[in-house]
């Protein structure tokens, strides 16, 4: 299959440069509306396609974006790589507010999202041991390197619920015992069904504050993150851009994203549900 990239992302992020035969396209998924039309062009003769993860004019908070939705409709357009772009908050001192950092592996802190396509009558059990695939996240690297981006290459993302920031205890807690490295409130369920639908996913996650931890900064400035998220809009347009020249795109992953429903489908071909099953014909046909 030809390589195509999906991009998840803000709702600046589509005015991409090189963005060729640009046109926004609704799409239906058995899993309701995603969050918007899908901006579907060509980059160096990439396919592309983007979607808003909260909507053009921001009106799906992170807990009420539609996660399956969004990944379903993507996969149904034929994504085969996809790339989320979101903003997040530093637990490093060196990792600063304006860096990217293209992420390794993830926390899950959230409650109250749907976390599978699978369910009763089809159950399914993927790894998330890597999350990320390798081959994509080298790729989103070099890509931010090539825009004069100040790229850090791995580390943990803590997803939280939100839509508030962290206490100040939180933020010790997740910087000091658990280790992490970013904060965030988009990243899951997003990771977990993208392997589910068996795509290729990575994570560019934007650095716009440094939570709370930090003695010197005190709490989280929404007025802080909105005016380092206009600066680093540029930064992250001229990254997508530079991707498909860079996507090492490679047929079957070596990271086995494309195979990952492989054996994962525990429920008995005659117990399975037929009304669950139509609704997984695009994220898991191949195996089913």
């Amino acid at each position: 299959m030809a390589a195509m990239i999906g991009i998840i992302g803000g709702s600046g992020l589509y005015q991409l440069p090189g963005l060729e035969r640009a046109e926004w396209h609704p799409v239906a998924t058995p899993w309701g509306a995603p969050s918007d039309d899908i901006l579907l062009g060509e980059i160096d003769g990439v396919r592309l396609a983007f979607l808003p993860r909260h909507g053009r004019g921001h009106v799906h908070a992170p807990g009420t974006v539609p996660y399956r939705a969004n990944i379903d409709a993507l996969k149904r357009l034929g994504c085969t790589d996809l790339v989320s772009v979101s903003a997040c908050g530093s637990f490093r001192e060196e990792m600063a507010p304006g860096d990217f950092v293209v992420v390794e592996q993830f926390i899950d802190r959230t409650i109250g999202r749907a976390r599978s396509f699978f369910g009763t009558g089809c159950v399914a059990h993927v790894s998330l041991a890597q999350p990320v695939c390798n081959r994509l996240a080298e790729s989103c690297a070099e890509a931010a390197q090539a825009a004069d981006v100040r790229v850090h290459r791995g580390g943990t993302y803590l997803a939280m619920e939100g839509p508030q920031f962290s206490a100040r205890a939180e933020s010790a807690l997740y910087r000091d015992v658990w280790g992490c490295d970013v904060i965030g409130m988009t990243n899951m369920p997003e990771a977990r069904l993208a392997r589910e639908a068996e795509l290729c996913y990575a994570s560019i996650a934007m650095i716009t504050d440094y939570d709370s931890w930090h003695p010197d900064h005190g709490s989280v400035d929404i007025s802080e993150i909105i005016a380092t998220l206009d600066a680093n809009a540029d930064k992250a347009r001229r990254t997508v851009a530079g991707l498909p020249e860079r996507l090492d795109h490679a047929a079957p992953c070596p990271c086995g994203c494309d195979r990952a429903l492989d054996n994962a489908i525990l429920t008995a071909p005659e117990a399975r549900d037929p009304d669950l099953l139509r609704k997984l014909d695009a994220v898991a046909g191949r195996v089913l």
